[in-house]
């Protein structure tokens, strides 16, 4: 039991004779209990932080029987990036077998400089037209070995931001993409 003493009494060696005072006492045990009920309670009912998760549409499994055909999409619409080693990225506009004007690959980085200006300059220049076959821009992202997955991460935050209205994340490499991988993981 817990208690607080809160003097002695007093009584020195005086002449007078004085009454004896009792040591006033106060029981802290209902107090200490009543924390620990507390402490308790909010270390239960807090919510704790919770984990945050990228939403991801994930294509269906596929059937051995149904084979579809893969979808031809104009190459004016479609930006890849390739992602390598040290944080860098290799882009391009259309195909590499046959490029667009000004379509050669470039170098960048992560950044509001980097692939975020490049990404906004493009979305920006790629109108999003429903009810029309043209539906905006569409972003290919070819992750590499070397790549990390802080990287990954990286360029599909920079999806969200720039507001790309589709993206996929692919892992076949043609050839000359396979060239470009190299020369980033050098």
């Amino acid at each position: 039991m817990a208690e607080l003493n809160t003097g002695d009494g007093g009584g020195g060696k005086g002449g007078k004779v004085r009454s004896k005072k009792q040591n006033s006492k106060v029981d802290l045990t209902a107090m200490v209990d009543l924390a620990f009920l507390l402490i308790t309670f909010f270390m239960l009912t807090t919510s704790l932080s919770k984990p945050q998760s990228m939403p991801l549409g994930l294509p269906a499994k596929d059937d051995k029987e149904t084979k579809i055909p893969p979808v031809k999409t104009d190459q004016r619409r479609t930006v890849t990036i390739i992602l390598g080693d040290g944080d860098q990225i290799k882009w391009f506009h259309g195909l590499l077998a046959t490029p667009e004007p000004n379509g050669t690959p470039k170098t960048t980085d992560y950044g509001k400089n980097g692939i975020r200006k490049i990404l906004l300059d493009r979305v920006a220049s790629i109108p999003v037209v429903m009810g029309n076959k043209e539906k905006g821009m569409i972003v290919i992202i070819k992750p590499t070995k070397k790549s990390t997955y802080k990287n990954l991460v990286d360029i599909l935050d920079e999806m969200a931001i720039c507001k790309v209205p589709t993206y996929a994340i692919v892992n076949d490499f043609t050839p000359e993409e396979n060239k470009l991988a190299e020369e980033l993981n050098k």
